[in-house]
C-alpha cells in the first residue's frame, strides 16, 4: 500500500499525541481520567474493555485495556458544520493500559489534527481553531490527570 503520508516525518506533535502515566490501579484510573475528562465538558458516549472481550473470545491473556470514547459536544457539533466526514472519526478516544500492576497509561490523539492530515477537514481559520480549542481542553484534562 502507498501511503499519500510519510509517518516517518510526523512527530506527537503533528497528530496531537497526549500521554500520561499514572500510579494507582486499573479501575481507579478509567474512573479517574473519566473524571477529568467530564470535568472538561466531555462526555463519554462509548466506552469498553478491548481485553475482556479478547480474553473472553479468543483467549488471547490480554492486560487492562480500556477505551472511553469522549466527545465534547459543542467541539463535535462545530467539526460537522465544517465536515460530515469527521463523524468517521468519533468518538475522540481515550485509552487506558496496565504497563505493570499499579502502573497505567493514558494516551491520546487529536481526531481534529488526524483529519487535517487526512483530507477530511478544511485548511480553514476556523477549522485550525477548533483544533487549538479541543487541544486546550485536552491539555486541562491531562493536567488534571496529574492532580
Amino acid at each position: 500500500m502507498d501511503l499519500k503520508i510519510d509517518p516517518t516525518v510526523l512527530d506527537g506533535d503533528d497528530i496531537g499525541q497526549q500521554q500520561a502515566t499514572l500510579h494507582m490501579e486499573h479501575e481507579e484510573a478509567i474512573e479517574h481520567v473519566r473524571t477529568a475528562f467530564t470535568e472538561r465538558g466531555f462526555g463519554v458516549p462509548a466506552e469498553f474493555s478491548p481485553s475482556e472481550l479478547l480474553n473472553e473470545k479468543i483467549d488471547a491473556d490480554r492486560s487492562p485495556y480500556y477505551v472511553l470514547g469522549a466527545c465534547h459536544p459543542e467541539m463535535a457539533d462545530r467539526a460537522l458544520n465544517m465536515t460530515r466526514t469527521i463523524g468517521a472519526l468519533f468518538p475522540c478516544n481515550v485509552v487506558i493500559w496496565e504497563e505493570e500492576s499499579g502502573v497505567q497509561r493514558v494516551y491520546h490523539v487529536s481526531i481534529m489534527r488526524a483529519a487535517r492530515l487526512l483530507g477530511m477537514a478544511p485548511e480553514s481559520e476556523q477549522w485550525d481553531e477548533l483544533v487549538g480549542e479541543t487541544g486546550e481542553l485536552v491539555d486541562e484534562a491531562f493536567a488534571a490527570l496529574a492532580e
